[in-house]
């Protein structure tokens, strides 16, 4: 039983970890972007915007996900579809692009 206890209560800790995500203000992103450890926002939009032509950026937050710097951007598609993509900051690779609900 306690095996049982103990295998849940992990569980719900690396469920809750995996979860969190630290938001970094614009005075830290710019302050990383002088430094060149991340890219302009514009130049990591390019890949987004060449998969969605004519998109119209809702949003853009800066995060770190366990070290990785990701901005997590919404676009509004031609086509009225809210897309929500996760961008590494550092070099612009697409990691996430899904339909917002």
């Amino acid at each position: 039983m306690k095996s049982v206890v103990l295998c849940s209560a992990l569980v719900v800790m690396t469920l809750a970890m995996g979860a969190h995500a630290k938001d970094l203000d614009q005075d830290e992103a710019l302050r990383l972007r002088r430094e060149g450890v991340i890219m302009p926002l514009e130049q990591l939009m390019q890949p987004a915007l060449q998969r969605y032509p004519m998109a119209t950026l809702l949003g853009a937050e800066l995060e770190d996900e366990h070290g990785v710097l990701v901005y997590e951007v919404e676009l509004l598609t031609q086509e009225g579809v809210v897309r929500e993509l996760d961008l590494d900051a550092h070099n612009g690779q697409i990691l996430k692009d899904e339909e917002d609900d």
